[in-house]
């Protein structure tokens, strides 16, 4: 495997007219392609993409991790949400982390068990097939291809090869082992290895016929509760059984016409929708040109600002207020800009979290108009690393992302849904006269704290810069995040941003990491896109009855492809 990872081909848009998906995994997006192909519409080929890509690539996502969901109705215009993220163990408290001889000083290892909270998307799967699905398939019909590939095996591709070797590491270097189903001979698969996973064939099996009894209770909960007491955690079969995804009115903003629809708390969608609130009060903003000193420095000012609101404020809404109507008033973003100096770095704003993250996002459009924004994830790598017996998947560990401080809106709590990163997002026209809203697209781009970061960019790619979804993805990123070793904000630059954008940032007062390549580049996530009409294309002048073409694109920083029809 080419350790350097490096970038140097380049990729069309693919463009179609009936139904297009796009995932960091070929197999998975061929397994989406099929169902559209055999009636199914974006609901049902979304879920079938979710089960493959846990087959494909089980060190990002998988049953034992949770998932969301946006669905634009292509007859009615109206876009829903599932929130199909889980809840923590009824007995995981504050007191029991404390008595364990834990604080925020001094939290569990990320990979522990106390951090497994309910995997929420076999339930999301359920809910979105029966809620949005076509009713054409039924959910056997849609988990289908998941199951042909970890019954037959599958070669596994080059970038999931290294996560999956680089997780593996991890977990062993903290003094815990990745379950055997998910290695070959006690080693994870090299790129190009033909690797089969009959235990996780079974389970989505079973899912298929039954539905989320046969994940929430029985065989596999019993595995689940097991070994996770085996480990020191403290989840029950009743946690598992009285969990349910939550269907969610989606929250949004505008942007020059544009509307972005994200997800409510706890997710961070609000991220995505705050940055780009303030962005709006620098007209300024693309003067210098993509990736400028100016334009990165707003930027990296902006999401400090999204950020750390965010940290405060965003929680488990059921557990304490989240003021979503003030943070994402147009006139508290102006506030807000108004810190933002073009001449020097912004002092003292700090967040309350930090972690990482590996996920997976996928998007497709059906013939029917349809949309579905899709994330699924078990946080960091395989989470937990742990395996109940003959399920096939590995639990996660989104409980890292509690906070450990007794006042906090995200301090730990039992039955809560922890700050949570994954975001899938719509856009449509909020210009148009029609009562509908237009969709524009899908697009959704994953890596924890990166994720609202890397929504905005590849939107302002297309927006501000004309550039055609592939073209948006390709483009060098920014990763801003707080380093609690340095005391500071990290602004991190992608290979292909110059040089002299660094030194320029430096000066105003920056901590900059220049250039970021190979694997390293992950950092700055992992997106797809699948546009409808090249609204895109500030060259041509747009008619009044949109394009129906769909024209898509793929991150280059993962192995996948968009594939249409």
């Amino acid at each position: 495997m080419d350790s350097d990872l490096t970038f140097s081909s380049r990729r069309s848009p693919v463009v179609c007219l009936h139904g297009c998906v796009a995932s960091s995994q070929p197999l998975a997006s061929t397994v989406g392609l099929d169902v559209l192909k055999r009636g199914g519409n974006a609901a049902d080929a979304a879920v079938a993409i979710a089960a493959a890509l846990a087959v494909t690539e089980p060190c990002t996502t998988g049953p034992g991790g949770d998932a969301f969901c946006l669905f634009y109705n292509g007859n009615t215009g109206e876009i829903k949400g599932i929130n199909g993220s889980g809840r923590s163990p009824q007995a995981l408290t504050l007191d029991l982390f404390e008595g364990r001889g834990f604080s925020a000083g001094t939290p569990p290892s990320a990979f522990d068990a106390l951090n497994i909270t309910v995997p929420g998307a076999p339930a999301c799967w359920c809910d979105t097939v029966q809620l949005f699905g076509s009713k054409k398939l039924s959910l056997q019909e849609v988990l289908s291809g998941a199951v042909e590939l970890a019954e037959e095996g599958f070669p596994v591709s080059e970038v999931a090869a290294h996560y999956w070797e680089k997780w593996t590491t991890a977990l062993r270097s903290d003094g815990k082992a990745l379950g055997e189903d998910l290695l070959t001979d006690s080693r994870p698969p090299r790129c190009g290895q033909v690797f089969k996973n009959p235990s996780l064939a079974q389970t989505i099996k079973e899912l298929g016929e039954r539905g989320k009894p046969a994940f929430y209770q029985g065989r596999v909960a019993r595995a689940i509760v097991d070994v996770i007491l085996q480990n020191g955690g403290v989840m029950t079969l009743e946690d598992l059984s009285s969990h349910d995804s939550e269907v969610v009115t989606p929250i949004s903003t505008e942007y020059k016409g544009f509307r972005l629809w994200e997800l409510p708390p706890n997710s961070q969608g609000l991220v995505a929708l705050f940055l780009l609130n303030i962005l709006e009060n620098f007209p300024q903003l693309k003067a210098g040109g993509h990736n400028s000193p100016d334009y990165i420095h707003v930027l990296v000012e902006a999401v400090r600002l999204a950020q750390t609101d965010a940290f405060h404020y965003l929680g488990d809404p059921a557990h304490g207020a989240v003021p979503l109507e003030s943070l994402l008033d147009k006139s508290y973003s102006r506030q807000r800009a108004q810190r933002v100096s073009m001449n020097r770095a912004m002092e003292c704003v700090r967040p309350g979290l930090t972690t990482g993250s590996d996920t997976v996002y996928f998007c497709v459009i059906d013939s029917q108009g349809n949309a579905c924004s899709f994330v699924n994830s078990t946080y960091m790598g395989f989470g937990t690393g742990l395996v109940p017996k003959d399920c096939g998947f590995s639990l996660q560990n989104r409980g890292a992302g509690f906070s450990l401080c007794r006042e906090h809106i995200n301090c730990v709590a039992g039955g809560k849904r922890p700050y949570h990163t994954l975001i899938p997002a719509l856009l449509t026209d909020s210009s148009t006269k029609s009562q509908k809203p237009q969709l524009l697209a899908a697009l959704g781009v994953v890596g924890a704290f990166m994720q609202p970061q890397g929504h905005i960019q590849v939107l302002l790619n297309m927006v501000e810069f004309g550039m055609n979804p592939q073209q948006a993805l390709d483009a060098p990123r920014v990763f801003v995040h707080y380093d609690p070793k340095a005391d500071g904000w990290l602004v991190k630059l992608e290979e292909g941003i110059d040089q002299e954008v660094a030194v320029e940032l430096r000066k105003r007062g920056h901590m900059v990491t220049w250039p970021v390549t190979g694997h390293g580049r992950s950092e700055f996530g992992r997106g797809q896109i699948i546009t409808v009409g090249d609204w895109w294309n500030i060259s041509v002048t747009q008619d009044s009855s949109p394009s129906r073409v769909l024209w898509a694109g793929s991150d280059p920083r993962a192995d996948g492809c968009a594939q249409g029809y």
